[in-house]
């Protein structure tokens, strides 16, 4: 391991549950590239750097194994997760048909209030893109705008469930191939979708996040495979 995953522990260790702030922070470097795709997670150097013992952070490990986000081999001991591109085809499927199903119950309940944060977060990502912001700060406003969509679906069982499957291809920095032309199609399929929820068209709200969700999903093989 090249850098600390946890840049705070070298000022205090871990307090309250142990396992579950490991799990946290080893989850964000997963997530945000400090730990990449089929890297060994050797609990001894987790542990030294998290400056806790080998047991949370052997509970971390299993917890982010339920996720998704880390894999156990024989012989090989944990790593983060690696898909391949029929995996990664799978997960947006299925990312597609969740967050699709929220769009669609988005449509019918959504209320004014609802509606109105999801207008503003989609005036926020267009200013962000239009002063040519942070790939950062748009991916904040991209999963702002999801979220909000899933808070007006009503079903906190569909949201943990969407929530789960989108972070599996996180290992893979989805977002890093943000370009300007990628930005603008997000920005208006967002529009279109919140022109379909205020329309209480339920079955467009639907088409539309499944066809925005699987596009992202084919940024992210065509990069995969010029990387390859």
């Amino acid at each position: 391991m090249t850098e600390s995953i946890a840049p705070a522990a070298a000022a205090a260790p871990l307090g309250g549950n142990a396992a579950q702030s490991a799990a946290a922070l080893i989850r964000a470097a997963i997530l945000d590239g400090r730990l990449a795709p089929g890297q060994r997670l050797k609990e001894g150097s987790l542990a030294q750097d998290l400056r806790t013992s080998r047991t949370p952070v052997r509970e971390a490990l299993n917890l982010l194994t339920v996720e998704g986000l880390v894999q156990s081999a024989p012989n090989r001991g944990a790593t983060v997760c690696s898909y391949s591109a029929e995996d990664l085809l799978e997960i947006a499927s299925l990312r597609a048909l969740l967050e699709g199903r929220a769009a669609r119950l988005a449509a019918r309940v959504a209320g004014a209030p609802q509606l109105a944060r999801l207008r503003e977060s989609c005036e926020r990502f267009a200013r962000l893109r239009d002063a040519q912001a942070p790939v950062p700060e748009l991916v904040k406003e991209n999963l702002t705008f999801h979220e909000a969509i899933l808070a007006a679906a009503g079903s906190p069982r569909l949201a943990a469930m969407a929530r789960r499957v989108r972070e599996l291809p996180l290992v893979y920095q989805t977002y890093s191939w943000f370009s300007p032309e990628r930005c603008r199609s997000a920005e208006h399929q967002h529009l279109e979708l919140l022109n379909a929820l205020e329309r209480r068209d339920d079955e467009r709200a639907e088409l539309v996040m499944k066809h925005h969700i699987l596009a992202g999903a084919d940024l992210l093989l065509e990069h995969l495979g010029a990387a390859a």
